[in-house]
């Protein structure tokens, strides 16, 4: 690296469930890598982003929303999204300007209170108010107790003042090395995004009480030949029930989950994708530490 200014950092992206956190960073990268879902707690590890230029990069970590644990699954993604605040430069609290500031709010500001890195406040969302209102949803975060270091208002889906957020990020990093090449773009292996674009395609096409039961084991991905590459997932359900859902009537639902991921899994390969989706029944697996090792969600990730 010849840029002796060059500037690095970490940066965590913090906030209740489903209020864009995965559609920034997507939005950021230029490409999808986070899933997106309208149904909460869609996150479940944390997703380093990686946003490079001649100048800085910037990992992002997408925590998962913070909610009160229920399970042992639970526990692990609220035990991730709170650890991403102590390894970082910056924090992002992300809020929803639709939405009253909430319990789940005050649960996050009151842990950004012991937090020493700069925290922004980004109220996302924007475009879905009338701008008289943008200071009447400032105004609920006045009393704090946090010292924002900005607060800026974005439209993570439109990029609305998605720039000049990363022009204040840029501002305060510190100068340091260029710790991914240049065109990575998340530090998760390839079979992990994979198992993210088939999980959000469940979640697009299935009802609320199955997406969060579900977990995707990716048992083959092999290349065919220099176009082709042959993919065979497991989609892992608690309840016989939502095996029947997944699949659904003369198999229309898996194919349809089966169609629309293949497209995304292509569009981030570059190749043609033979994608084999099946369905298995592991009951309880949420609250099993041992099926949540097998699944990606391990303790010393947080």
């Amino acid at each position: 690296m010849d840029n002796p200014n060059f500037k690095s950092g970490f940066v965590a992206i913090i906030g209740r469930p489903n209020v864009g956190k995965s559609t920034l960073l997507n939005q950021v990268l230029g490409q999808k890598i986070a899933i997106m879902s309208d149904v909460a707690q869609t996150t479940r590890n944390k997703i380093q982003g990686i946003y490079t230029t001649p100048e800085e990069q910037i990992v992002f970590i997408d925590t998962p929303g913070v909610h009160k644990p229920q399970t042992q699954l639970g526990d692990f993604m609220e035990k991730s999204a709170m650890s991403a605040l102590d390894e970082v430069d910056a924090v992002l609290f992300l809020v929803n300007a639709e939405e009253k500031r909430g319990a789940g709010d005050n649960f996050i500001i009151d842990r950004l209170k012991t937090v020493k890195q700069p925290v922004f406040l980004v109220i996302n969302k924007v475009d879905a108010i009338h701008p008289d209102k943008l200071l009447q949803v400032i105004d609920q975060y006045k009393d704090a107790q946090v010292d924002w270091k900005e607060v800026i208002p974005i439209s993570a889906l439109n990029g609305n003042n998605v720039d000049e957020l990363l022009g204040e990020l840029t501002k305060l990093l510190p100068n340091g090395p260029q710790y991914y090449p240049e065109d990575q773009m998340s530090d998760h292996p390839e079979r992990f995004v994979v198992a993210e674009l088939i999980r959000e395609k469940i979640f697009e096409l299935t009802e609320e009480e199955v997406p969060h039961s579900v977990a995707i084991d990716i048992e083959k991905i092999e290349r065919v030949n220099d176009k082709k590459i042959q993919i065979q997932a497991t989609i892992i359900v608690e309840r016989p029930g939502q095996k029947g859902i997944i699949i659904g009537k003369g198999g229309k639902m898996i194919k349809d989950i089966g169609i629309r991921a293949r497209k995304d899994i292509e569009a981030l390969m570059g190749d043609r994708v033979n994608l084999k989706l099946f369905v298995k029944v592991v009951e309880g697996w949420r609250d099993k530490p041992t099926m949540l090792k097998e699944f990606g969600y391990k303790k010393k990730d947080y």
